[in-house]
């Protein structure tokens, strides 16, 4: 049986909560794992700070996948208000396609971390133990982390608000501002391409990116909740977009 998108409200609180989970789960690992500074560390070094406190950061990891996660119904519940069209179309399958790498991507920290670190933390295993763990960890680091949830979660993540925008000018007459913000926090996020080739303030712009793109996406979830987008859609057949309080 098909599942219905969640409808306005219910997306607006999915907006609002999946920007409180990220950061409390970001500024919990910054706090207890030095993340994301401590991937710069050698793959053994990694896994002792993990090991020093295994459930709690693994416990913030699967919080920071969840909050991952949620853009999956939000993708589906702001095209189902964006009304039936190609943008809006593409606007889900890429919200979703986002939550599902990153969901993909963090998931290694709370199912596959844990026993790796303990191996390598293990003095009593033996040396080729402990080094095929940190040999893993890197790979997995590499494949599932830099690869899959980094490269195109941003490509993907990024992408998202440039076409649930475009998608939703079509209907409605969106605030300048509120638009101006969704695609500058997109190409700011876009920078994070440029950190694995050592551009300098890389990091430091997509880290930016994604604070005005959870900035944003509060902005949008709390218009949800007010009700705005349901109280002034068009018409389903009529030509004209809709004016929206910002």
């Amino acid at each position: 049986m098909a599942i219905a998108p969640p409808g306005p409200r219910l997306t607006g609180a999915l907006l609002v909560s999946s920007a409180v989970v990220v950061t409390a789960a970001f500024a919990g690992l910054g706090s207890a794992f030095d993340y994301p500074d401590v991937l710069g560390e050698p793959a053994a070094q990694v896994l002792a700070e993990f090991g020093a406190h295994p459930w709690l950061v693994g416990s913030l990891f699967a919080l920071l996948a969840l909050g991952a996660a949620m853009l999956a119904p939000i993708a589906l519940g702001t095209a189902r208000l964006a009304g039936p069209s190609r943008w809006s179309t593409a606007a889900a399958a890429t919200g979703v396609a986002a939550a599902l790498v990153q969901l993909v991507g963090l998931a290694r920290w709370p199912l596959l971390v844990p026993s790796l670190a303990a191996t390598a933390n293990d003095q009593a295993a033996s040396v080729g133990d402990r080094t095929s763990a940190a040999e893993t960890f890197t790979w997995l680091n590499t494949v599932l982390g830099q690869g899959l949830g980094e490269t195109c979660g941003y490509l993907l993540t990024a992408a998202w608000p440039v076409l649930i925008l475009v998608a939703l000018r079509r209907r409605f007459a969106l605030p300048r501002l509120f638009a101006v913000v969704g695609l500058v926090s997109a190409v700011l996020i876009l920078a994070g391409l440029l950190v694995p080739l050592h551009v300098p303030g890389a990091d430091a712009t997509n880290f930016a990116g994604f604070l005005l793109w959870s900035a944003w996406i509060v902005w949008f979830g709390v218009m949800l909740l007010r009700g705005a987008f349901r109280a002034t859609a068009a018409p389903s057949r009529g030509p004209a977009a809709q004016p929206l309080p910002a």
